[in-house]
């Protein structure tokens, strides 16, 4: 570009954007201070495009960089990660295949309905994948009929609703100390179900030294709200969840009082399908909806099975009602998921409740407070501890995360009677589907606990993280699968 020169300060007024700009620029800053309405076009024309590249070159190098310092903050917590315990109940770890067909081009496509009946072209492969999903769904947990579009447990719960119910019905579930979920929540606590469903939602009474629903009181409670209106839908299933639930004493209550059977297996769906918890459908549960990601190693996202009398309008309740395109690398993932799950589900099960067995006895002869005493303190994957003797949950969860040991705080039984709320509740829950994944059996969970009790116990932080590094170093692959891959390899 040829050189110009620039008019006197006083002939020049740039706009508040081109300030911005140029702030990279030296020829930009003795044309900021020129105040007059009046240029020549090509002066103008000159001193922007001067502008221009410096702050352009200014912007893409700010934007480079956050571009980058995501990337690395990526590769930060996966080997942060590889060197803690994680132990989020609601958490797991795909196999490195089932990782890479969500980077496929999947991932860019839409394909909303059913099989074969799309809105959208381009998914004659698609169609494919989506229907031998369903075929192993099925198959899994021997079901009548699946739908592996919802987006998440929440999404399907909310399809479930849509099914079932009108705003204004009632629900009934596990209060969420009790164990209940947030998607069965009342709205006054934005519960899913009266939030954006706008159900009226009433909970089963609990029995706190069984940890589970008390049935006598609950039946009582069913048919004393059934003299108002009907209970639409009787959700079981919850969050924090150590027992079966008690579907076989409770199914002829919920009919008798107009409702359907349902069951929130987001937690436990894996380990139903490996055959080590309860069987849903089989105890009388007409629709099952859950999670493909916590006891259920597969990605993020969620499915419904049920009776073939249902499958006709919760296809219409997933799409167009909840869900518009789903997420199509998500469905080739669970795909995967569940052909592994039918190699390798039944011994994963196994191992997970077993271990989870072992953590609880040990974490109990080590003088924490693990609740559930009375039946075996679980039969899940999940281990709740009760730790008001070391401070509230939130503290301790934040504590633990310093240690590198993951978990989360948990609301317990009784927790807002005392005055505790979700922020700094009494508990906190363990899970052990993740470390059952990376390899770690017995042993290694009578090591966790030890780890989990120094930790919650003394101040002994270097020892904590040492004992986790010298536990983790020998746990950085993927079992239960077809291949032998890395746990984290975003490298």
């Amino acid at each position: 570009m040829s050189e110009v020169n620039l008019l006197p300060a006083s002939a020049y007024k740039f706009p508040s954007w081109a300030i911005y700009l140029g702030q990279a620029s030296t020829v930009a800053e003795r044309a900021f201070e020129i105040e007059s309405d009046t240029l020549r076009s090509r002066h103008l024309l000159h001193t922007i495009s001067i502008i221009t590249e410096g702050g352009l070159a200014l912007c893409m190098s700010r934007n480079e960089s956050a571009f980058e310092r995501v990337v690395g903050l990526v590769k930060d917590h996966e080997r942060w990660f590889s060197d803690c315990l994680p132990m989020i109940a609601s958490e797991n770890v795909a196999s490195r295949r089932v990782r890479e067909v969500l980077a496929s081009d999947l991932g860019h496509r839409y394909a909303e309905g059913w099989p074969e009946e799309r809105v959208y072209a381009g998914c004659k492969y698609i169609d494919q994948i989506e229907l031998t999903a369903i075929d192993l769904g099925k198959r899994l947990f021997k079901a009548e009929f699946i739908d592996v579009r919802p987006t998440s447990g929440v999404v399907a719960n909310l399809a479930v609703y849509s099914t079932l119910s009108a705003p204004g019905d009632t629900l009934m579930s596990l209060a969420i100390p009790n164990g209940g979920h947030i998607s069965t929540g009342k709205k006054e606590f934005s519960g899913s179900a009266g939030l954006v469903h706008g159900l009226n939602v009433e909970y089963f009474a609990f029995d706190k030294d069984e940890m589970n629903i008390d049935v006598d009181k609950t039946r009582k409670r069913m048919r004393a709200l059934s003299k108002e209106k009907p209970i639409k839908i009787a959700m079981f299933g919850g969050s924090l969840f150590l027992f079966p639930h008690p579907l076989r004493d409770l199914n002829d209550t919920v009919r008798e009082v107009g409702g359907v059977v349902c069951y929130d297996a987001a937690h436990v769906a894996g380990l139903i399908a490996g055959g080590q918890f309860q069987d849903p459908l089989r105890e009388g549960a007409e629709i099952m909806t859950f999670s493909t990601h916590k006891t259920l190693f597969g990605p993020q996202g969620g499915a419904i099975i049920s009776r073939g009398r249902f499958s006709e309008e919760i296809k219409k309740s997933v799409f167009p009602g909840t869900t518009s395109n789903h997420h199509l690398h998500s469905v080739a993932g669970k795909a995967l998921a569940f052909a592994e799950f039918l190699q390798f589900g039944k011994s994963y099960a196994r191992d997970v409740v077993k271990n989870a067995k072992g953590l609880a006895q040990r974490l109990a002869d080590l003088g924490e407070h693990v609740l559930g005493e009375k039946n075996g303190y679980t039969k899940s994957h999940q281990v709740a501890l009760e730790i008001t003797k070391y401070g509230d949950g939130g503290t301790i969860e934040r504590n633990l995360e310093n240690l590198n040991i993951i978990v989360n705080r948990q609301l317990l039984p009784g927790d807002l009677q005392a005055g505790r709320h979700y922020t700094n509740p009494g508990g906190i829950r363990l899970g052990v589907a993740e470390l059952t994944r990376l390899g770690m059996k017995k042993s290694e969970m009578d090591e966790v606990a030890e780890i989990l009790h120094l930790a919650l116990s003394t101040d002994k932080g270097r020892e904590v993280k040492a004992r986790i590094h010298a536990l983790r170093k020998n746990h950085q692959k993927i079992g239960y699968s077809f291949e032998n891959s890395s746990a984290y390899f975003f490298r």
